[in-house]
C-alpha cells in the first residue's frame, strides 16, 4: 500500500447521501470528476472489472459474443427509429467541425441490428447473441447517490437476434437464468418484477431490482403470491361493468367553499342528503398537458380517478412514454376558461374535445360525485356509461400497501429497490425499422425479432455497498472485492517486514493480496482495513513476539490468535470457506 494510490477520508463528502456514495468515496474507491461523472481509481477498477468479469463469464456461457461499438453515434440512425426525438433531453448531442450531428450512445439497439444486417442474411446464420461492455451515456436531469445514477455509467449489453418468436423466447429466458447466476454471484439480495418497456419498446419487460431503501424505485409484492411488479407495470383490477338502468338520475348541487376533496366530502356529509360520503365516492379530475416528441405543441389531457388517490407522476408518465407530460400552470387555466379550477367534471373535458382518460375503477355503471364545471357546484350521482363516456382509461393512480393484488391472490405492499438489470423482448421494432431479414429454408424473407438485455455495471458496485456495509465500512462478497486478503503490519519492529512476508506466500498460494506497509499510526490502518471491506483481514502486531497474529472476518467480525508459522494455511482454508 505504501505505493499504491490511494488516499482514504475520514468525513463523508459533502454532496453524500447514501452508503455507496460516501464508502466509495472515503474508501478511495472513486472521486468526483464532476456532477454524475466519476473517475474509478486502482482499487476501484479492480471491483469494477471484477463485476464485469461475473458479467462476462455468465454471457459466454449462453454463447455471447463480445463486441465493442462506438459511444459517438450518428444522428441518423437514431432518427430511423425515431428515439432522436423520443429521447428528448437525455440525450447527450453534439456537432463536429462539418456541423454533422452525433450523440453519445445512451443504448445501442440501433447500432446492433445494423451490425448483424451488414453481416448476416440466411436464417442459417440464427440465432446470435452479441454483447458489450462499456460506457453509457444519459444526460440525468439530477445526477445524485455518487455512480447509482450518473451521467457516464459502465453498462452491460446484449441483443438477441432470432428468425421467430419461439426462438426469441427462448434467448429470453437464456438471458433470464444468466442473470439470476450474475446476481447470485454478486452477492446481491435482489428481486424480479414485471416493468414497463418505455422507450426501449417491445413486450415482455422485467426488472432485477437490488432490495434497498435508498433505491429509486418502488416495487411491489402480493402478500400470498410470488407476483411482483414495478410500480409502473402494476395493472390494478376492475370492477366489472354494471348496467346504468335505474339508477338515479345526475343532480347539481350547490356546494360553496368546496374546491377540494376533503372540503366536499365534509360539505356533503353536512347537507342532510341521508347517506355518507367518503372522499372514494368523489371522481377527481386532474388535468396535465402533453407534448409529442418534436412537438412544439402542447394538448390538454384529463385524468378522472377516485377522491381518495392521488395521480403518481412516475406512472403516468412511463404510461405516456416518450411523451413528454407536465402539470398545468395558472397560465393554462386562463387560457382555457371553460375548466372550473377545484369543480373540473367529465362534460367540460369532452364537450371542448379534451382527451378524457379514466381510472380503470371508473368502469361503466359506477355512481360519482363530481365537478359541475361551476364554481361552488357539484353534480350528485353522476354514472359512468350513462352520464359520460370516456375517450379511454389510464392506470396512473398511486398504488398503496393493501390494495388488491392484481393475480387476485392476497394484497400488495411496496418496497424500494435498485434497477440493476432490465430484460426486453423487444420483437421487431428495430428491424422493422431497419428491414432487418434473413432468408428462411423456404427462401423467403422472415423478419428477425430481437431481445434487448442490460445489467448497470457500476450500478451493481454501487448496489453492493448499500447492502454490504457496516458502520465500519464496506463489506465486500469475495467474488468481487479488490483482494482476497488485507495483511496490515503495524508497530516499529518486524512486523511490517513480517506482514509482507506473510503477503507474498499467500500470492504464492494464489490468494490477491494487500499489504500495508505504510509508516502509519497503527489506529488509521485498522480504521482503512475496516473501510475498504477486504473479506479476510490478517493483523501481524503486538502479538508477533509471542510468535501469534491475528486473523479476522471482515463480515462476521471474527477474531482468532493464530500461530505465525500456521497464518498461511489458516488464512488459505479461511478465503476457501
Amino acid at each position: 500500500m505504501s505505493n499504491l494510490f490511494l488516499r482514504t477520508l475520514r468525513e463523508d463528502p459533502a454532496d453524500a447521501e447514501v452508503p455507496s456514495h460516501k464508502l466509495l468515496v472515503r474508501a478511495g474507491y472513486v472521486r468526483r470528476a464532476a456532477p454524475g461523472i466519476y473517475t474509478w481509481l486502482p482499487l476501484g477498477k479492480i471491483v469494477l472489472e471484477n463485476v464485469a468479469r461475473v458479467v462476462r463469464e455468465e454471457m459466454n456461457a449462453i454463447g455471447g459474443q463480445e463486441v465493442l461499438l462506438p459511444a459517438l453515434l450518428p444522428k441518423e440512425f437514431y432518427e430511423t427509429t425515431g428515439r432522436w426525438e423520443e429521447y428528448g433531453d437525455t440525450l447527450f448531442r453534439l456537432k463536429d467541425r462539418k456541423g454533422a450531428d452525433y450523440l453519445l450512445g445512451p443504448t445501442h439497439e440501433e447500432l446492433f441490428t445494423l451490425l448483424v444486417k451488414g453481416e448476416y442474411s440466411s436464417y442459417k446464420d440464427f440465432p446470435v447473441v452479441l454483447y458489450q461492455i462499456q460506457e453509457k451515456f444519459r444526460d440525468e436531469a439530477r445526477p445524485r447517490a455518487g455512480v447509482l445514477r450518473g451521467r457516464e455509467f459502465h453498462m452491460k449489453d446484449s441483443y438477441s437476434f432470432d428468425t421467430d418468436d419461439e426462438g426469441l423466447q427462448q434467448s429470453y429466458d437464456q438471458h433470464r437464468a444468466a442473470y439470476i447466476r450474475i446476481f447470485d454471484r454478486l452477492g446481491l439480495d435482489y428481486v424480479i418484477v414485471s416493468a414497463t418497456s418505455g422507450a426501449m419498446g417491445g413486450s415482455a419487460s422485467e426488472e432485477f431490482l437490488a432490495v434497498a431503501p435508498t433505491g429509486e424505485d418502488t416495487f411491489v409484492r402480493s402478500t400470498e403470491s410470488d407476483y411482483a411488479a414495478n410500480v409502473e407495470a402494476v395493472r390494478t383490477p376492475a370492477p366489472a361493468e354494471g348496467p346504468v338502468e335505474g339508477l338515479p338520475e345526475a343532480r347539481v348541487h350547490h356546494t360553496p367553499g368546496t374546491a377540494t376533496i376533503q372540503t366536499l366530502v365534509d360539505f356533503l356529509n353536512g347537507a342532510g342528503l341521508d347517506r355518507d360520503f367518503t372522499e372514494a365516492d368523489t371522481l377527481k379530475n386532474v388535468l396535465v398537458k402533453t407534448r409529442a416528441p418534436g412537438s412544439k405543441e402542447w394538448e390538454l389531457l384529463g385524468i378522472g380517478l377516485p377522491g381518495d388517490r392521488e395521480v403518481d407522476l412516475k406512472r403516468l408518465e412511463a404510461a405516456l412514454e416518450p411523451t413528454e407530460v407536465a402539470l398545468l400552470d395558472d397560465a393554462d387555466f386562463a387560457a382555457n376558461t371553460f375548466l372550473a379550477k377545484g369543480y373540473i367534471g367529465p362534460r367540460a373535458l369532452l364537450d371542448n374535445k379534451v382527451r378524457y382518460l379514466v381510472d380503470p375503477r371508473v368502469a361503466t355503471g359506477t355512481s360519482w360525485v363530481t365537478g359541475a364545471d361551476r364554481t361552488d357546484h357539484h353534480v350528485l350521482d353522476l354514472v359512468a356509461g350513462r352520464d359520460f363516456t370516456p375517450d379511454g382509461t389510464i392506470d396512473v393512480a398511486e398504488v398503496r400497501d393493501g390494495d388488491a393484488s392484481p393475480d387476485g391472490r392476497g394484497t400488495l405492499y411496496t418496497a424500494r429497490g435498485i434497477e440493476i438489470g432490465h430484460i426486453f423482448q423487444l420483437g421487431r421494432k428495430y428491424t422493422d425499422a431497419f428491414k432487418l431479414d434473413a432468408l428462411g429454408p423456404d427462401g423467403k424473407p422472415r423478419r428477425v425479432t430481437m431481445g434487448s438485455y442490460g445489467i448497470g455495471v457500476s450500478r451493481a458496485v454501487a448496489s453492493v455497498v448499500e447492502q454490504s456495509h457496516d458502520d465500519k465500512g464496506i463489506v465486500w462478497p469475495r467474488e468481487i472485492a479488490p483482494a482476497d486478503v488485507h495483511v496490515v503490519g503495524t508497530g516499529k519492529g518486524g512486523e511490517v517486514e513480517e506482514a509482507l512476508r506473510i503477503g507474498g506466500e499467500l500470492e504464492a498460494r494464489g490468494l490477491r493480496v494487500l499489504v500495508d506497509d505504510r509508516k502509519a499510526a497503527p489506529g488509521v490502518k485498522f480504521n482503512d482495513a475496516e473501510l475498504l471491506g477486504i473479506p479476510t483481514v490478517v493483523i501481524v502486531g503486538r502479538g508477533l513476539k509471542d510468535g501469534l497474529v491475528e486473523l479476522r472476518d471482515r463480515r462476521t467480525g471474527e477474531r482468532t490468535d493464530v500461530p505465525v508459522g500456521e497464518i498461511v494455511e489458516s488464512t488459505v482454508a479461511a478465503c476457501a470457506g
